[in-house]
């Protein structure tokens, strides 16, 4: 076909036509938990190391979903609501890669509440698989990452969450090894301790004194 008809024969296309973007790839979460002792000490070291609080001691409740055979948590994911006071926060994980840091895919949107949630859930054969709580408080280094101190029923833990450099430089400065990492979901703690399962929660008693 001579150029001038082949010219002639090319369909017209929309500039961007044929260049459709792949979706974008959710962020990752690195992150290691450690054991916490002496909180007062672990927080004084923490200011030292030039933390600063980002969020006060609060009550986290938090509902994780699952279909009817287990599908999510068979295959390393995650879908979570939690509630941290007001606040509102769906969270959904991909499953871990291999390390000595956890790190899973992470996206998670801020809801208005959540009960309205819990109610879409049911609709789409998702079920409550399990529930815990947990008492947080969020402490953040400028240019760093962030630490979490969590109060659980089956203990203290510091998260720290950031670039793997800073982890290991941080978790050194506070005085922990590698050999203290720890990798586990709070649901894989907790089952350690309590084999037959059920909701990982304060007694009332425990909760008062809180």
């Amino acid at each position: 076909m001579p150029p001038q008809a082949a010219a002639r024969a090319r369909p017209h296309r929309r500039p961007g036509a044929g260049t459709r973007r792949a979706p974008a790839r959710p962020p990752l979460e690195i992150e290691i938990k450690l054991p916490a002792g002496d909180l007062t000490a672990l927080k004084r070291r923490l200011a030292q190391l030039g933390f600063r609080p980002a969020a006060a001691r609060q009550l986290e409740r938090n509902w994780v979903f699952d279909d009817a055979a287990g599908g999510w948590r068979r295959t390393g994911r995650l879908l979570r609501l939690r509630q941290h006071g007001r606040e509102w926060r769906l969270t959904a994980k991909g499953p871990a890669r291999a390390g000595r840091h956890k790190r899973r895919p992470e996206i998670e949107l801020p809801l208005a509440e959540g009960e309205s949630f819990r109610r879409l859930a049911r609709l789409l054969g998702l079920g409550e698989h399990w529930y815990y709580e947990k008492y947080r408080t969020r402490w953040r280094q400028p240019q760093g990452g962030e630490a979490a101190l969590d109060e659980t029923p089956t203990g203290n833990f510091l998260e720290l969450e950031g670039r793997a450099g800073w982890i290991d430089r941080t978790a050194k400065a506070l005085g922990y090894s590698r050999a203290d990492y720890i990798l586990a979901s709070y649901a894989e703690l907790y089952r350690r301790q309590h084999p037959g399962g059920g909701p990982m929660r304060f007694g009332r008693a425990a909760a008062r004194r809180r």
